[in-house]
């Protein structure tokens, strides 16, 4: 019998590489004027920047200090932090059915001191309480996810809130018209907000 030859040593320069690997990618952000420090992981959504599509929604989004508001896939928490900040009088919920999204977006909650945030694992909004209303709903909604999850979320989101209240999502370009065909069918109306070269941001507004 050949004897088992022991698995060659990883060269040092690759060594190096993934114990940097092991360490949690961080940066900070400036949004609607406030610097932010987010820590990451890899593996979760643009690790290493806030990505454009959700940059695009923070800007044209609008809620009053005292709304309750709710980001659904929120990742380790960009969109819902600056949510939380613009509504300290209320209480924004962040949701993601990736527990290390759940855990990154607690942590930084935590690290830029705002406590008015709860953190959850959810897929979409099934993880909501059916009595649970806020005035304000955001997604960046990956194309990825395919029509029938994007119908359950928008369908929810409407469930989901006060007469009044305002759905914004970001989507590539191209998802635009299913977009706006569903919050039609929805809401009864639809607003495009803002289009990019790449992502276009809508709403619409439950009345």
């Amino acid at each position: 019998m050949t004897p088992r030859r022991p698995a060659p040593e990883a060269a040092p320069s690759l060594a190096a590489e993934i114990e940097g690997y092991r360490r949690d990618p961080q940066f900070r952000a400036t949004l609607r004027g406030r610097e932010f420090r987010f820590t990451t992981a890899w593996g979760l959504f643009s690790p290493r920047e806030v990505d454009l599509g959700s940059a695009l929604l923070i800007e044209h989004l609008e809620a009053a200090e005292d709304a309750d508001t709710v980001d659904i896939g929120c990742g380790y928490g960009a969109i819902g932090l600056v949510l939380a900040s613009m509504a300290p009088r209320g209480e924004t919920w962040l949701l993601d059915k990736d527990f290390v999204a759940v855990e990154r977006a607690r942590q930084n909650a935590e690290a830029n001191r705002l406590t008015n945030m709860t953190a959850m694992l959810s897929n979409g909004l099934s993880a909501v309480p059916s009595g649970r209303l806020f005035d304000v709903a955001t997604a960046n909604l990956p194309a990825k996810a395919g029509n029938e999850m994007l119908t359950l979320i928008l369908a929810d989101a409407h469930a989901h809130l006060r007469p009044g209240g305002r759905l914004y999502v970001v989507t590539t370009t191209a998802l635009r018209r299913f977009i706006e065909r569903m919050f039609e069918e929805l809401f009864g109306n639809y607003e495009k907000v803002k289009q990019g070269r790449l992502h276009t941001v809508s709403m619409a507004e439950k009345r």
